[in-house]
């Protein structure tokens, strides 16, 4: 098993510029409820799973650790969802989809990252025969739904879903088309990015995902 440390998980999740904001006190609560969650949930803490986990757990552990604190669950839920979105930026990502070659780059690069970048209890579903102008899959097993579905947490899977609408939800010439998800009771992710000659707007409107 990769090493799981708490302290080098926070420090790579999307949290790692939250994480120095709070008291010292609540930094060592969060860190003794990541070694917790490491041990409980060691049949995904494998190589393949190191960067999903380093979200899942620090999420988990934030989210619980603040109320511990006294703050009220919504608050909680609040503050771990908008600081976790607040560390994305998608415009890397949105310049790159100027260029001509994103999608098929996406094709490539997608399942190839997806190969290394998951481990335990993930499944895919790939569609190799779709037209140069789409590229799809479905996730057909996820471990964000698997462990914060059992925990009763599956508020903070659906917030990582909501992370994919802001990296992908305003790429240029490209829309990002997701109906379900199983962190939101749907029986798969079906993911889904249509190419367009033309930016949103012109001849075409973005689809509303989710």
């Amino acid at each position: 098993m990769k090493a799981y440390i708490p302290e080098k998980m926070v420090a790579v999740s999307r949290y790692q510029n939250y994480f120095p904001t709070l008291p010292r006190e609540m930094q060592d609560d969060i860190y003794a409820r990541m070694r917790e969650l490491i041990e409980e949930e060691k049949t995904y803490c494998d190589k393949g799973n190191y960067a999903h986990m380093a979200q899942i757990l620090t999420s988990i552990a934030i989210y619980e650790t603040l109320q511990k604190h006294g703050e009220s669950e919504e608050k909680a839920y609040r503050i771990v969802s908008e600081e976790m979105w607040k560390y994305l930026d998608p415009s890397g990502m949105q310049k790159l989809a100027k260029r001509s070659f994103f999608l098929p780059l996406m094709k490539r690069i997608v399942p190839f990252g997806f190969q290394h970048g998951s481990g335990a209890g993930w499944r895919y579903t790939w569609h190799k025969d779709d037209p140069k102008d789409e590229f799809r899959f479905e996730c057909n097993e996820c471990i964000y739904a698997k462990i914060l579905g059992k925990r009763g947490l599956i508020k903070l899977g659906s917030m990582c879903c909501h992370a994919d609408i802001i990296n992908y939800g305003s790429l240029p010439y490209t829309d990002f088309i997701r109906t379900k998800t199983l962190c939101q009771g749907g029986d798969v992710c079906d993911f889904r990015f249509v190419r367009h000659a033309t930016d949103a707007g012109n001849g075409w409107e973005r689809s509303e995902s989710i």
